[in-house]
């Protein structure tokens, strides 16, 4: 596994968990694609973004969060062992509802759009009582 931008100690511990895990670099495959939102020209110009594939479980990461492309190749390692890592402990509704899963992100994008709607209908129940 190479080494990445980040501390000794960061990159050693993550060996350590890929390990655990029996997570393989050979068994991942990794794609670096340009980045999307705000970012302008460096965005458009740098290829950051970083997306891995676990072949065994199938489990798609793609990190972006940083403009360093070697940072975001770590934490995208670090989400995909998380991600198995839960996978195995529980389940696969436990990979998918993990803080930064598909199912959390659906949930949190639900339960905003249904305190909009109540905000709404209380405002304009409100305003035909008038």
């Amino acid at each position: 596994m190479p080494d990445f931008a980040v501390s000794d100690e960061k990159n050693r511990l993550l060996k350590q968990k890929m390990e655990a895990l029996r997570i393989q670099e050979k068994d991942i495959v990794e794609k670096f694609v340009r980045s999307s939102g705000h970012g302008g020209q460096k965005l458009n110009k740098t290829s950051s973004c970083v997306y891995l594939k676990h072949l065994p479980t199938g489990i798609e990461i793609k990190c972006m969060r940083e403009r360093s492309q070697s940072v975001n190749r770590f934490l995208a390692r670090r989400e995909l062992a998380e991600r198995i890592e839960a996978l195995a402990a529980g389940g696969p509704e436990t990979a998918l509802s993990a803080p930064g899963g598909i199912c959390a992100k659906a949930d949190k994008l639900r339960r905003q759009k249904a305190r909009r709607k109540r905000k709404a209908r209380e405002k304009y129940s409100l305003a035909k009582e008038e």
